[in-house]
């Protein structure tokens, strides 16, 4: 990746919700992954393609609630709790 936050080696937590690229593609990829689902896969929930879409669909989705969480929320509150200290 060529973002400095995550070239960088460091921490997990230190990272999320920093890259907007990251973000940008976590969402391509959610949308992608359900629209994928909904127009082959919808009509047999038990394949295994089926389940696999509908695993990384969630796993993208939460990856993107947990990046845009910690940007929206998170870091303003740290950076108002900073500045008022």
């Amino acid at each position: 990746m060529t973002c400095p936050h995550c070239k960088n080696n460091g921490w997990f937590w230190k990272k999320i919700g920093r890259c907007k690229r990251c973000m940008d593609q976590l969402t391509v990829l959610s949308v992608l992954c359900w629209i994928v689902w909904w127009f082959l896969f919808k009509d047999d929930p038990k394949s295994i393609e089926s389940i696999t879409l509908i695993i990384a669909g969630f796993a993208f989705n939460g990856l993107l609630a947990l990046h845009l969480w910690m940007r929206f929320v998170i870091s303003p509150w740290r950076k108002r709790k900073k500045n008022n200290s």
